[in-house]
């Protein structure tokens, strides 16, 4: 979700720029840095940004500077500060004390003297032309992100076919596997209690018993289904961000089923394999809206 757009206009005595940023975050966390004069239009600019780029730490600023214009921003109330200097004064010569620079700015600082301008109104043809740089600053955020996504896509259907080709080879183990574990249980019973020590058919029941718990055909299909709606999924225009993030919280539940059971070293191999690329999976997920 990293992305960033930027647009400028300037005409006449005026110049808007408009900066749009964008970095990774489950939610959309907006900082919006506006002039007071577009003060009235904040909550049209968060639905402007939540609409268009969804989630991510997004961070708005919109310069607006009029060359020429010198604006008062206070005033003053001369006869509230007359009034204040001209107690003063008569406090001051009670007790002897001179410093009329003191008195001055004492007066001057006092309750209601100074007061601020009242708010500066919109010219409806200014918002007009900052709503569009806005826009359009969104828009360069948003293409950007897009990019970056293409690149992300083919680098998840790159760890998603490597987790499959760690599958395939998992499947090719897992008979050779099964012969092994009966082959190594029969061994070990047979030089414990001889040949004539042990009842064949009791010994042959418990064999299948324990194999049947180490049986992974059904996690295999699991995980194989979960890989293909994952691939599926990615190819969709809508945001699917948090789907996928579910997906892959269900392959990793199915890997580490199969790691469980595995009991063979060459299967464990390929089980880290996939543990690792699953990994580099939910780390780029971040980035997906």
């Amino acid at each position: 979700m990293t992305g960033f757009g930027q647009a400028v206009l300037t005409t006449g005595d005026i110049t808007i720029s408009v900066e749009v940023k964008s970095l990774n975050s489950k939610f959309l966390d907006l900082n919006l840095r506006i002039p007071k004069i577009f003060s009235e239009r904040e909550l049209e600019l968060r639905n402007a940004v939540a609409e268009k780029l969804e989630r991510g730490k997004v961070s708005l600023s919109v310069d607006y500077i009029q060359v020429g214009k010198q604006e008062i921003l206070q005033t003053y109330n001369e006869v509230l500060f007359l009034a204040y200097y001209t107690e003063l004064k008569k406090l001051a010569s009670q007790v002897n004390l001179s410093g009329n620079e003191n008195l001055f700015n004492t007066a001057l600082n006092s309750p209601g003297v100074i007061q601020a301008n009242g708010k500066e109104e919109l010219d409806p043809l200014l918002w007009e032309k900052a709503n569009e740089l806005i826009k359009q600053a969104i828009a360069k955020c948003d293409a950007f992100r897009s990019e970056e996504g293409k690149s992300l896509c083919d680098k998840l259907v790159m760890y998603v076919k490597s987790i499959e080709s760690a599958l395939r080879n998992v499947e090719e183990i897992d008979p050779k596997r099964i012969a092994k574990i009966r082959s190594k249980i029969k061994g070990s019973v047979t030089a414990f209690f001889g040949e004539e020590g042990f009842d064949t058919n009791r010994l042959e029941q418990e064999i299948i018993f324990y194999i049947e718990k180490l049986d992974i055909h059904e996690e295999r299909v699991r995980l194989r289904t979960h890989l293909e709606y994952f691939l599926k999924i990615l190819t969709e225009s809508q945001s699917n961000g948090k789907k996928l993030g579910f997906i892959a919280q269900e392959i990793g539940r199915e890997i580490n089923t199969i790691g469980s059971k595995a009991n063979d070293a060459d299967m464990q191999k390929y089980v880290v394999l996939m543990k690792e690329e699953l990994e580099k999976i939910k780390e780029q997920l971040n980035n997906v809206l």
